[in-house]
């Protein structure tokens, strides 16, 4: 079974206390770190500069960064950018965003999968240096081009992975994209559907299903006392079932109680909130979609994921000792 693994940091430290979980998981032969950017909280791309300038082989991505807000000019220019500050360590990791988050800040998510077609096309076609004109539904561009005038004008290597959830963004992520980040939150059967569709995406363009890389989030809390780590997972699971309905829906709880959660919970959610609502997630839930426990019990978990077709667990510390988790999944 492969021994690939990745850090996936938030919100939940401090951002210099980042540095040094990043430094430490280069230590102990993890992949990669990937950076959130969900909630309005933290940008993917200042941590993601910070963790490339502190470390000298671990692979740094965005999960996920979105296709709305950035203009793709300036999308190329800051991969670009960070490729500058560790070449051929940047992963893209760009997804669709979500709702309410993004109708609340005047983004109408409209045909997600032409936009984010679009988007995926014109971002590699610039970050392979070459000139683009283009004007599609989402995108216009007259003759635009990465203006490399002091630096490496070569092609750049960074990959591009779709964060996709539903069947029909996991199809177009199998037959356009380098690989796909596959949601945290979800039981590990949930990946057996989402393989046949990056498959059958995949198979449009002659690819093979091994050609996509398939890194997952997984929501990890490692703890000497389950119990605790239990409790932290719990906390998370509130607030993600509350506010990211299709999370929620990928997971298979059931609405009842999600509509529940939604009811105490008010947006941003106050830890008081979140700590009266905590107690409606069964906790047969906890145990079925995250990697919660003991250090055993936690890589047992995780090694479902990689049975159902996961490449690269990203483990999510939800809180807790981060370098116990390091330890607990070091591959040196």
């Amino acid at each position: 079974m492969s021994e690939r693994v990745s850090l996936y940091l938030q919100d939940a430290h401090d951002l210099r206390d980042g540095l040094d979980y990043v430094r430490y998981a280069e230590e102990r032969g993890f992949e990669a770190v990937w950076q959130a950017e969900s909630r309005l909280v933290r940008d993917a791309i200042v941590p993601m500069a910070a963790y490339a300038a502190v470390t000298e082989r671990i692979k740094v991505g965005s999960g996920v960064i979105n296709n709305w807000t950035r203009n793709i000019g300036l999308l190329a220019a800051t991969f670009l950018t960070l490729d500058d500050l560790a070449p051929d360590r940047i992963i893209c990791g760009i997804g669709a965003w979500w709702d309410p988050l993004a109708r609340n800040v005047g983004i109408e998510r409209r045909k997600p999968l032409k936009a984010m077609r679009e988007t995926v096309e014109l971002l590699r076609r610039l970050l392979n240096m070459e000139r683009v004109t283009y004007h599609g539904e989402f995108h216009h561009v007259d003759g635009i081009e990465l203006d490399v005038v002091h630096g490496r004008r070569e092609p750049r290597h960074v990959p591009i992975m779709i964060g996709a959830t539903g069947d029909k963004m996991l199809k177009l992520t199998g037959e356009i994209a380098d690989g796909v980040v596959l949601n945290y939150c979800v039981p590990p059967e949930y990946n057996d559907q989402a393989l046949e569709m990056l498959e059958e995406g995949a198979q449009k363009v002659g690819k093979t299903l091994d050609e996509v890389d398939r890194p997952q989030l997984v929501v990890c809390s490692v703890d000497p006392d389950p119990e605790r780590a239990i409790d932290t997972t719990r906390e998370l699971l509130t607030q993600y079932l509350a506010q990211q309905p299709h999370i929620a829906k990928a997971s298979g709880v059931s609405q009842d109680v999600v509509t529940e959660i939604q009811s105490i919970l008010g947006w941003p959610a106050t830890k008081e909130q979140i700590e009266r609502a905590k107690y409606l997630v069964p906790e047969d839930l906890i145990y079925r979609i995250t990697a919660s426990g003991t250090p055993t019990e936690a890589r047992a978990k995780v090694d479902e994921y990689r049975l159902h077709g996961c490449t690269c667990p990203i483990l999510y510390p939800v809180g807790g000792d981060v370098r116990l988790l390091i330890d607990t999944f070091a591959t040196v």
